[in-house]
């Protein structure tokens, strides 16, 4: 698969409008993390939210596509739970729940970085009620 560099588009309402990208980093530490970023349109000063999953311990439940033969960009809870960070109904699952915790930037506020852990169960139980389930099992 060929890297795909290109920012794609969320309209949230008339509004909202966000830019957003994934892209596996390494960080500061050396872990690999899996990173989906959000550039809120029309804010001058960039704000930004950054959803970031990092891989867990063996039994952890925190399984992102470093070091497994998944898809990249896919994490996973270890029991059946999977959320694809490529597909935009994921991400706006993931931007309604961070908004709905208040945990969004507000415009012209500073940039604000998640767990995206934190906020994968909601997101998961919300994909499966609306029959979206994506499983780790196909």
């Amino acid at each position: 698969m060929g890297r795909d560099r290109r920012q794609r588009r969320l309209v949230v309402d008339e509004r909202t409008t966000y830019h957003w990208s994934h892209r596996q980093k390494r960080g500061r530490d050396g872990v690999r993390r899996d990173a989906l970023t959000l550039y809120r349109d029309g804010d001058g000063d960039g704000v930004r939210v950054r959803f970031v999953f990092l891989p867990g311990g063996p039994d952890s439940g925190r399984l992102t596509s470093e070091g497994h033969h998944w898809f990249e960009g896919c994490v996973a809870d270890g029991r059946g739970n999977l959320l694809n960070q490529r597909e935009p109904g994921v991400v706006r699952a993931l931007v309604d729940e961070a908004d709905r915790r208040g945990l969004l930037p507000a415009p012209g506020g500073a940039p604000v970085e998640l767990d995206g852990w934190d906020l994968f169960p909601a997101v998961a139980a919300a994909r499966a009620a609306d029959g979206r389930r994506l499983t780790a099992d196909g």
